[in-house]
């Protein structure tokens, strides 16, 4: 019989990282002074109570997410990301996490991060855990030249909730791979990634929240507490 391959899996958001990147990106750009800061943070906590729930319209929330970027322009809004990189991102990349990453590493595993924030944000993010595969929720650009830049709206299947695994899967045909043919493991925190954690061999629930606590307790999966 032919070896599985070794897949580990990563959400980022609060099991990769101590923190929401989307909802630390918005912060860090009111900070900016690109935004209201009392009408952004009304919204944006609204936003995030509904990801906890499992309610979030994810194409509502990409284009409130996005909108102070798409605003300032592609320039400036790489600019800021950097700077958002070293001063709210560096200090949240923990040892606790790169330790993880590498026994994955060490055991012959391929990485990858998958993602319910968009890659304008979380790209160079795994660049900075040294994790060469990512899906994220794709950007529209309004033209197909360089220096396009994002609409607001969502390219293809959004990576969240029954979408994790549609691109997952998608990921894995594009590598000419069949989900049966990989033995999966799966960190997330989110009871939203409760389909992928079905999906995968071995799920583990790390820094989980209630409910997904309640359900790994119920179904014996790992609990990891890695903050």
């Amino acid at each position: 019989m032919r070896e599985k391959k070794r897949l580990a899996v990563f959400d980022l958001d609060h099991t990769l990282l101590p923190l929401d990147s989307d909802f630390s990106w918005g912060q860090f750009t009111t900070r900016l002074g690109w935004t209201d800061p009392h009408e952004f943070t009304r919204r944006n906590d609204a936003f995030y109570a509904q990801y906890k729930a499992g309610t979030l319209d994810i194409h509502e929330y990409i284009r409130f997410a996005t909108e102070a970027a798409r605003r300032q322009g592609r320039a400036r809004a790489l600019v800021a990301r950097e700077q958002y990189m070293e001063e709210v991102i560096d200090p949240a990349i923990l040892p606790q996490a790169l330790d993880l990453l590498q026994r994955h590493r060490e055991a012959g595993e391929e990485l990858l991060i998958i993602t319910a924030t968009n890659e304008f944000v979380t790209a160079p993010i795994a660049e900075r855990l040294g994790v060469q595969h990512l899906i994220a929720v794709g950007l529209e650009r309004d033209s197909d030249e360089p220096d396009a830049w994002i609409t607001g709206e969502i390219q293809g299947v959004p990576s969240f909730r029954e979408g994790k695994v549609t691109r997952l899967n998608d990921w894995l045909s594009t590598r000419g791979l069949e989900r049966d043919g990989v033995e999966l493991t799966f960190y997330s925190d989110s009871i939203n990634d409760l389909p992928l954690m079905d999906n995968a061999d071995h799920p583990v629930a790390t820094n989980p929240d209630e409910r997904l606590r309640s359900v790994a307790q119920t179904r014996g999966w790992p609990i990891l507490e890695l903050f």
